[in-house]
């Protein structure tokens, strides 16, 4: 087995279908992970599978290290000064870790999209999406080809009816709700097999976190998505399965229905309920 991902084979193309009913395979397994900043562990001891074309959702406190745990699994973690990461990352078995992993690499097969907007400011809308394909260090697509991607993503995303005809503007002429959504297009473009997605609607207003979250429905079965969220109600109506996170530990990941039902560990009960957080 080598330890580059560029020997992967692409993604396949990302189709709108319903939960796999078989028992999912782990698309990416953590073992035994701690995150530092400095000397201080944000994450301490973590693992956890993440089912094949599953939602799973992370829920807990601000500051337990939920978002810290979603960036190692990209290895955004590591573009912070003064920060570490110890022990396993794999993606259908490679560790992404591993001495000779390009992380540009990695992060063309695990996107993500931020709790804020992030959008190009000096690039249209259409450049916008095309962004992704073109940091990926293999062949770049045809002109046309490209410009089919970038259909095709901003209609995954909910949004090309809507920009169809401002594909020059810029980005930031876009409402906040269509520059999140323009966001999780750009990273649908590479085709990537998973999409993590940080609060993503933390900054929307309610009609954007109803697209965004028909869009998570959509993507089950065919994209493996991981979400931080703090709004349960959200966790619960998305995810088919949740962690709880609390001091940088995993408490507890369980069928969401049962977490939220009947936890194992009386903190996640604690939290479920409002007795701290």
């Amino acid at each position: 087995m080598t330890d580059h991902l560029a020997t992967l084979k692409p993604p396949p193309a990302i189709a709108r279908q319903e939960p796999l009913k078989r028992e999912a395979r782990p698309r990416i397994a953590v073992h035994k992970l701690d995150a530092l900043y400095g000397t201080q562990r944000a994450v301490r001891d973590v693992s956890i599978d993440f089912p094949d074309g599953q939602v799973t959702a992370i829920i807990g406190p601000s500051g337990c290290g939920k978002s810290t745990l979603l960036r190692c699994l990209n290895r955004m973690h590591e573009t912070v000064p003064l920060t570490s990461v110890k022990g396993e990352v794999l993606l259908d078995g490679r560790n992404l870790y591993a001495r000779g992993v390009n992380p540009i690499e990695v992060r063309r097969h695990i996107g993500m999209v931020f709790q804020r907007p992030t959008p190009f400011p000096t690039m249209s809308i259409r450049d916008n999406v095309a962004a992704g394909l073109r940091a990926s260090s293999r062949e770049r697509p045809s002109r046309r080809r490209e410009d089919e991607i970038v259909e095709e993503s901003l209609k995954l995303a909910g949004l090309w009816d809507e920009v169809r005809e401002r594909l020059k503007d810029s980005a930031t002429a876009l409402s906040g709700g269509q520059q999140q959504r323009l966001c999780i297009a750009r990273a649908l473009a590479t085709r990537p097999s998973v999409i993590l997605l940080d609060e993503p609607t933390a900054s929307l207003d309610p009609l954007s976190v109803q697209k965004v979250e028909e869009l998570v429905h959509q993507l089950r079965g065919s994209v493996t998505v991981i979400i931080v969220t703090h709004n349960m109600q959200q966790a619960a109506r998305v995810s088919d399965r949740t962690a709880f996170m609390l001091l940088g530990e995993l408490v507890e990941t369980a069928p969401t229905s049962t977490m939220f039902t009947t936890p194992s560990d009386p903190r996640t009960e604690a939290y479920i309920t409002g007795r701290f957080g």
